[in-house]
This record gives structure tokens, C-alpha cells and sequence, in this order.
């Protein structure tokens, strides 16, 4: 198998310790690792380290290279500038295209976390054999409570196989649900979260493409005539090409609003593998055991934190200094010494607002 993993977000909602010159696919969290590393380590049994691309911005080559020594730099690819997973995706396919015409290629967020790596593995070994049968396959995420915050996928059939492993027909991906459509859901039984994990033969993403988007494809087709010359490889022509011909791509378009709605024969495996996408401080604080007050106290000794009838909160420094908390509960505390954050669990997705806030305003 061949994989494109990206690592190119901007990680905005887990400011400041996340800021657009280190986004969250580069910290450790929890650690030893960090994200990118994580990611990297979990797919390790399944794609030789030879068959593994990074989608990244141009920015972020030099840190991936970092956090990746042993990775090719030749196995890198940098966009200049964000034009959504479709041209991502659709990238990384036209280099693994131009080595393998046949591959099977998975595609992973770097900057997710899951508890189950075995049952994640075994899930991925099925999704290859659907997958060079002839299906566009996706891991979907059995939703454990009526989340507001992810897109869903809808399942229908089951599909004959010979693993342990359940997979269905993917009648539709859906958008983002109020809360009341959510529960219904749940109640349902037959969806699951869209966790953006993909498993498909790379041409068959490319020929979904020329379909449905075809600038998109237009540029892919010419820069895959060039990678060809190199076998896939990233070379200084392959780079220079991919940077003259990006300024065409105008749109920034998701692989499931551009392809997955429209496309046909897709498979869903639900899974439940203890999946995270650290989408927020209040996900980050589910990664650690809390005290017997229910707070996660992060970067700080013991006596270092003093709370007086605090409940249910998150305090994270990378300064080490004392911090006090009195009669609060459910707060996210955020110190990096020149930046201070303080907000409600229940509105910790507002973090991003403030993030985009001072990226037009660096100066604040």
C-alpha cells in the first residue's frame, strides 16, 4: 500500500500553543510523539516508509523533514498555497500514479489521535482488499454521542467479505447536523463520523476527479506527465511545475464535497478505535486523566496549580508558573508565558475566531 498523508493545516483551534509557524501536526500531544510522528508510526506495518508521501505547504517541508529524518525529501510534496483535500489528495495520486499505475493508496489527517492502533491496522487491511476491488473506501467512526461538530456518512447494505470487520455500502455523506438531526442519528444506528480516512486505488481517484472536477484534473494531468520522468518522485522539476500550475486552482474544494457526494460503489467500515481529532481544547483534555475534581493539569507540578472548589477544568503551561483557580468550572487555561488563554469548555471552538484574529493583526 502507498499513502499520502497531510500535514498541512494551520491547527487554529488549539491556540496559542498551536500558532500558523507550529500548527498542532507538530506538537506532542500527549507525547512522546508528536501528531505527525503518531501518524507516521500507526501506518508503519502496512506502507513501507519508500511508498509514504506528506502533502505539506511549503512552509512546513523543513519540519516535516525534521520530525521525519529517515523520509526522502523526494517523498515531500509542497503546495503553495491550501486548495482543500480534493487537490491534496488528487496530488499525492498523481505521483503514486506515476510509479504504480495499480497502487492502493490510503490518506490520513496527521494531526489526529487513535487509542486502537491494531484494530486500526486490521481496518485498513480490509479497506486494501476493498479497495483493489474496485471501491472508493472510507473509515467511518462509530459516533458515541450526537456530535454537532463532524459530518456524517449514512450506510446501507452490508458487503460480503472475509474479515471480522463489518463493511457496508455508503449510501451518502452528510454536512455538519443541528443537534435534534444528530440524536436521530445516533438513534438510527447506521451512521458514523466522517473522520477523513480514505482507502482507494489512486487512479480510480484521479479518473473521480476528471469527473467531477475537472480543473482540478487538468492540473494534476500535467503535473503527473512530469513526475513521470522521475517515477514519482519529487524533484526539482516536479516542484517548479507544481508551482506554476497551482495558481489555477481558484477553489478550494473538500475530496467529499467534490467527489464522495457524487461518486458511486464507496464502502464504509465502521470503526470504534478510540479515534480523536483534537479538534479543540476540550478534546485536548480528554487525552489526559483528570483529578478527583475532574481537572487535567498539564505542564505544571502539583503545587504549582492552587484551586480552590475548581471542577471540571483544564490548565496547560509551558511556563511552569504558579497558577490559581478559584470557584470556576468547566474553564480551559492556556499559558505559553507571552500568551494567555482563558475560555468555557462549551465554547472552546470560539478559540479560532481569536486565532484568525491575530494572525491579521501579528502585532497584538
Amino acid at each position: 500500500m502507498y499513502a499520502s498523508v497531510l500535514a498541512g493545516g494551520s491547527g487554529t483551534r488549539l491556540w496559542p500553543l498551536s500558532t500558523q509557524a507550529t500548527p498542532k501536526q507538530f506538537l506532542q500531544l500527549p507525547g512522546p510523539r508528536t501528531m505527525l510522528q503518531e501518524t507516521v508510526n500507526r501506518i508503519a506495518p502496512l506502507v513501507p516508509l519508500d511508498n509514504l508521501y506528506v502533502v505539506t505547504s511549503r512552509d512546513y517541508v523543513e519540519p516535516v523533514g525534521a520530525q521525519l529524518p529517515a523520509l526522502a525529501r523526494a517523498n515531500i510534496v509542497a503546495e503553495p498555497a491550501g486548495r482543500g483535500t480534493a487537490a491534496s489528495i488528487g496530488l499525492a495520486a498523481a505521483l503514486i500514479v506515476a510509479r504504480d499505475a495499480e497502487a492502493v493508496m490510503g490518506s490520513f489527517p496527521a494531526d489526529h489521535m487513535i487509542e486502537d492502533v491494531r484494530s486500526f491496522q486490521e481496518a485498513l487491511r480490509l479497506a486494501e482488499k476493498l479497495a483493489q476491488d474496485g471501491f472508493l473506501v472510507t473509515l467511518g467512526i462509530q459516533p458515541t454521542y450526537p456530535e454537532t461538530g463532524y459530518g456524517y456518512i449514512r450506510f446501507g447494505a452490508p458487503l460480503e467479505h472475509g474479515s471480522g470487520l463489518g463493511a457496508h455500502v455508503a449510501d451518502a455523506f452528510v454536512e455538519k447536523p443541528r443537534l435534534h438531526v444528530a440524536e436521530e442519528y445516533l438513534r438510527a444506528g447506521n451512521y458514523v463520523w466522517n473522520a477523513g480516512i480514505f482507502v482507494l486505488r489512486a487512479g480510480r481517484i484521479l479518473e473521480e476527479i476528471r469527473r467531477y472536477i475537472p480543473s482540478l484534473a487538468d492540473v494534476l494531468d500535467e503535473i503527473g506527465t512530469v513526475a513521470a520522468r522521475s517515477g514519482g518522485r519529487v524533484t526539482d522539476e516536479v516542484d517548479h511545475t507544481i508551482a506554476a500550475l497551482w495558481p489555477r486552482l481558484h477553489d478550494t474544494i473538500t475530496i467529499d464535497n467534490g467527489v464522495m457526494e457524487h461518486a458511486q460503489h464507496i464502502a464504509v467500515i465502521p470503526v470504534s478505535v478510540g479515534w480523536n481529532d483534537i479538534g479543540s481544547w476540550a478534546s485536548v483534555a480528554t487525552l489526559y486523566q483528570p483529578d478527583a475534581s475532574g481537572n487535567v493539569i498539564v505542564g505544571l507540578e502539583p503545587q504549582r496549580h492552587l484551586e480552590v472548589a475548581t471542577h471540571d477544568t483544564l490548565v496547560f503551561s509551558t511556563t511552569g508558573r504558579t497558577i490559581a483557580t478559584a470557584g470556576v468550572d468547566g474553564l480551559i487555561i492556556v499559558d505559553t508565558g507571552d500568551r494567555l488563554l482563558v475560555c468555557s469548555k462549551e465554547q472552546a471552538q470560539l478559540v479560532k475566531d481569536i486565532a484568525e484574529h491575530m494572525r491579521e493583526h501579528p502585532d497584538v
